[in-house]
């Protein structure tokens, strides 16, 4: 039976961020869909990938970019048959952790500084990138042009999920994990990275030199091998 891949992507990004990575992921023959994650706290959206999990037959591989890796962290490893998890330049986080505690494990991000706030009618806050700093700090390795449009087309994170702790399981302490980011990435400081690969025990990390934060974006094809090891690593 084949492999079903599905794709979280994080904050300050939409599902479409994962087309260069996913046409690949197709053409190598997988079944694949890219989970909209409402970016609304850890829990709820980790409930709502766990719903779709329970809906695929077959080994499923679950891959995350930043906030998304949070949320996959959280996905109850009896849900399906997760084989096994990547994490790209995603947070892979530990229990009680929450994603800004992880992204502080070592100095040198820059995010916050760059947030823009909206309150919402209901409590808390929606948190955005500043468009005018959005390239520099989200996206550095892209063409001016392709990070304008992302930046346009964002979609935010509540203040309160970046806060949140993780679960008490995470799923990687039960599922193999491969792990890929750049080394220029500002949300996430590669040495933070580092840190939670290899407590993971990452069957593999590729750190991508020059690489942004959207390391799926700039560099598709490195990230799609590595999703296609998981697949292939796992089996």
């Amino acid at each position: 039976m084949r492999t079903t891949i599905i794709l979280v992507h994080g904050a300050f990004a939409e599902s479409s961020s994962w087309s260069a990575v996913a046409r690949k992921l197709t053409d190598a023959g997988h079944h694949v869909i890219a989970y909209a994650n409402p970016l609304r706290s850890i829990a709820e959206d980790a409930a709502g990938l766990t719903d779709l999990v329970r809906t695929i037959d077959g080994p499923i591989v679950l891959a995350g970019h930043s906030y998304g890796g949070a949320v996959l962290t959280n996905v109850p490893g009896d849900a399906g048959d997760i084989t096994a998890l990547v994490y790209v330049a995603a947070f892979a986080l530990q229990a009680g952790e929450a994603p800004g505690q992880a992204a502080g494990l070592v100095p040198g991000g820059t995010l916050g500084e760059t947030l823009e706030r909206v309150p919402l009618t209901s409590g808390g806050a929606d948190l955005y990138i500043a468009q005018d700093k959005y390239h520099v700090q989200f996206c550095a390795d892209l063409p001016a042009e392709e990070a304008a449009l992302l930046a346009v087309t964002q979609r935010p994170v509540t203040e309160s999920a970046l806060g949140e702790p993780s679960g008490a399981t995470p799923l990687w302490t039960s599922v193999p994990s491969w792990f890929i980011f750049g080394d220029q990435d500002k949300n996430i400081p590669v040495g933070a990275h580092r840190i939670m690969a290899e407590r993971a025990e990452a069957r593999e990390v590729v750190e991508v030199e020059g690489a942004s934060h959207v390391v799926g974006n700039s560099h598709p094809s490195e990230t799609a091998e590595v999703i296609l090891r998981a697949v292939s690593g796992a089996a």
